[in-house]
């Protein structure tokens, strides 16, 4: 298999139906490849949902969605035992989480009970319900959409929750031109409905194979974990990043310089990614808070202070 060219393939599918937004399709490329589950946290309308069901038609893979609702329950989404009266017994019924992708719309509408239902699917690929442990698929990943602008009837994600996610990237509105380009290519059809799929789940597979062998030299890890450690030891911060970031951030990079053919990872993948990957694992301070400071601007502050190797 040719991976760089399948990739491109890929690229071409998802910039035919978001256009003008190169790096956040960039992003969703890298955790489909590193194996990680996306937020997309933005205003309503960008094309979140459309850029989901662009990739799960791209993969040919088993693609479910759920609408997160406040009456939503654990159930409807892990799946329930039912009783047949024929055979006198509960066969049990797999919920929508058993699927390829699963995409999560408004989740922060969904109560926390619910919201957590997906902790073990997401860290673990696998569902446990009434004392039984069923595995997903192998290829399993969470696109999951969030609103940060409507308040009433929504609940934040916990931060345990958060940091399930390889990602938080926000697609933002077009420029002119893209929004021009957007109304153009609608005249006549959906882009979305002529999509062909150019990956299978077993290409995904021998790709993710393929990215765990991309070389990391040990001076690069040690600026990836002096810049994750730096946010455990800065006093605006009161919960640092996780040994789950360092990790996650780790394959991020591989991805990264798999998707640039590249079968090395240079410390310039670790410093572009770290503000998409660690900007929502971190909880500032009360004091940084009330000063009015946001997580990416400590964030971004701590990055150009930790030095990094040549």
């Amino acid at each position: 298999m040719n991976i760089p060219e399948k990739l491109s393939l890929l690229r071409q599918n998802l910039n035919k139906v978001i256009c003008g937004k190169t790096e956040p399709i960039e992003y969703l490329l890298m955790t489909m490849v590193a194996g990680g589950h996306l937020l997309l946290d933005d205003v309503p309308g960008v094309g979140k949902t459309t850029l989901a069901k662009a990739l799960a038609k791209s993969l040919a893979l088993d693609f479910h969605r759920v609408q997160f609702t406040p009456d939503l329950l654990p159930s409807d989404i892990l799946g329930t035992n039912v009783y047949d009266q024929r055979t006198a017994a509960f066969t049990f019924r797999p919920g929508p989480v058993f699927s390829n992708i699963l995409l999560a719309d408004e989740i922060n509408r969904a109560s926390p009970r619910t919201q957590s239902a997906l902790l073990e699917s997401m860290s673990e690929h696998q569902v446990t319900t009434d004392g039984v442990s069923r595995s997903l698929p192998p290829v399993f990943m969470v696109i999951a959409t969030e609103n940060p602008i409507e308040f009433q009837g929504t609940y934040p994600l916990p931060e345990a929750q958060l940091d399930r996610f390889m990602m938080r990237i926000s697609l933002g509105y077009p420029d002119e031109t893209s929004e021009l380009r957007l109304l153009m290519d609608r005249e006549k059809a959906d882009p979305l409905e002529s999509l062909q799929p150019v990956l299978t789940g077993e290409d995904l597979l021998q790709i993710r194979q393929t990215m765990r062998k991309i070389d990391m030299e040990q001076s690069v890890m040690g600026y990836l974990v002096r810049l994750l450690r730096a946010t455990r030891e800065d006093s605006r911060i009161a919960l640092g990043c996780s040994p789950r970031a360092v990790l996650m951030l780790a394959d991020c990079a591989r991805a990264a310089a798999l998707l640039d053919n590249r079968d090395y990872v240079l410390p310039d993948d670790i410093r572009d990614l770290a503000p998409v990957v660690l900007s929502h694992r971190i909880v500032l301070s009360g004091e940084s808070r009330y000063a009015g400071l946001k997580a990416s601007e400590v964030l971004a502050d701590i990055i150009r202070k930790v030095s990094i190797p040549l």
